[in-house]
């Protein structure tokens, strides 16, 4: 499984929507029609805050992502790219 770059930007893909539950989050994406479950209320902190951050690893830092739990959270951005829920930002 390949983890994405955390020093580039990332942004939630325009055709995907946000759901906030109280375990975390739901993510529908309207073109694929997939469905995918953020159960880590930190994870939706992040996703939330890509479009605003220069890059994903700053969105961890300004979500409260602990250095020792960077692996952790760029696995399940990954996870994110690879279903096309989240898409490179260009300049």
């Amino acid at each position: 499984m390949q983890a994405i770059d955390l020093d580039r930007a990332w942004d939630l893909h325009p055709q995907v929507s946000v759901r906030p539950e109280p375990f975390g989050a739901l993510l529908y994406h309207f073109g694929t029609r997939k469905l995918s479950f953020l159960k880590d209320r930190r994870l939706l902190d992040v996703v939330r805050s890509l479009g605003d951050a220069p890059t994903a690893r700053e969105a961890c830092a300004a979500a409260g992502v602990p250095e020792s739990d960077l692996a952790r959270y760029r696995a399940a951005l990954g996870t994110l790219v690879r279903s096309s829920m989240l898409v490179e930002r260009t300049p």
